[in-house]
């Protein structure tokens, strides 16, 4: 079946990161009407709220123009002694808040590879590209998605990744450079990683036969003609939008993102249990303490920073996800956001088939 959605059908050749638990539908519907592709992260959220979503962003939009994101993780491992020892090293922390640490932590989010009441939700909302994260769904899902006529897309930070993207049958590879902000979308998180930056990853990827988006460190529309020069069929931007006033960042998160400065974007897995990048805090020192012990399997790490934050408030143990261009971001709404960037992309790349349609 050929997807109901094309990265052609797009004006601007830009689609905003999923970017779960900061991407809302006002801003995904924002970006899709202004000539981009919105985008809801559902990789937090149960398949009753990814249901509310979508049904807001179809409304806002008017249409299905819009993509959904999935987490395809392992399903997390519970491991009491290291849950307990993790525990015991933040306990100085709980108290510094004010607050005493919880008796246990979980799993706070399913994966899609284990939860069939999401799989429902997206065929019932049908979106017009699914993407996956940290690996792909089993090959019944993808089949499911497929028949509903979805653009299936998924995260690669390797040609291994990417090859594995092709073989499943899929439409898309985002090619996710080491720059970007948020989780890394590595389908091991403890295997070899090359940390490819977005331009050579882009690079070893177009010669597999499908299209591909390249994402990290993408801030402006010369940024975006450089890797569509190179080959890219479109860009993906998370950081970017994090400013935007339609996205969920709290003001804390917008102060610290405001006031960043080149290297404050660090790589750590002391918030989630898996590879991020993010505003450097007190947390993510911690995480790099010779004295760290151990994580617990992500997602349960997550519940541990979550408690935390939720007892101190402010940006000391916040997830505060950004990528290493952070400080060239530019607060506005998002369709103005996506109007500059069309026309930067144009300034720099006329010939493009997008910028030609809008003379």
């Amino acid at each position: 079946m050929t997807p109901r959605f094309q990265l052609t059908d797009l004006r601007v050749p830009v689609i905003q990161a999923p970017m779960a638990g900061t991407a809302t539908p006002h801003l995904a519907a924002e970006v899709s009407l202004a000539g981009g592709l919105g985008s809801l992260g559902l990789g937090a959220a149960n398949a009753a709220q990814a249901a509310a979503m979508m049904a807001e962003t179809r409304a806002r939009l008017g249409s299905d123009r819009y993509g959904v994101n999935l987490f395809c993780h392992r399903p997390a491992q519970a491991d009491a002694a290291r849950e307990k020892a993790w525990l015991d090293y933040l306990a100085p922390e709980f108290r510094r808040a004010g607050a005493e640490p919880p008796a246990r932590i979980e799993e706070v989010y399913r994966s899609f590879v284990a939860d069939d009441d999401m799989l429902r939700a997206v065929l019932a909302a049908r979106p017009a590209l699914v993407s996956f994260h940290f690996g792909l769904p089993h090959a019944g899902h993808i089949a499911a998605l497929r028949d509903m006529g979805a653009a299936l897309a998924a995260t690669a930070t390797s040609r291994d990744e990417a090859l594995a993207i092709r073989d499943a049958g899929l439409d898309l590879i985002v090619a996710q450079g080491h720059e970007a902000g948020g989780h890394r979308g590595i389908f091991d998180p403890d295997g070899p990683d090359e940390c490819l930056p977005t331009a050579a990853l882009l690079a070893e990827l177009l010669d597999l036969g499908l299209p591909v988006i390249a994402a990290g460190g993408i801030m402006d529309g010369a940024d975006a003609a450089r890797h569509l020069a190179a080959g890219a069929a479109a860009v993906q931007m998370g950081t970017a939008f994090v400013a935007c006033p339609e996205s969920a960042a709290n003001e804390a998160y917008r102060s610290r993102l405001a006031a960043a400065q080149p290297g404050d974007a660090v790589m750590t897995r002391a918030i989630s249990g898996r590879p991020a990048r993010g505003l450097a805090n007190r947390l993510t020192a911690l995480g790099e303490a010779p004295e760290a012990p151990p994580l617990p399997d992500y997602p349960i790490t997550y519940d541990a920073a979550k408690r935390l934050h939720a007892a101190a408030g402010g940006s000391d143990y916040a997830a505060q996800w950004a990528g290493t261009q952070a400080p060239r971001a530019r607060p506005m709404p998002a369709a103005d956001l996506l109007a500059l960037l069309g026309r930067e992309i144009c300034l720099h790349l006329p010939g493009l088939g997008a910028c030609q349609d809008r003379r």
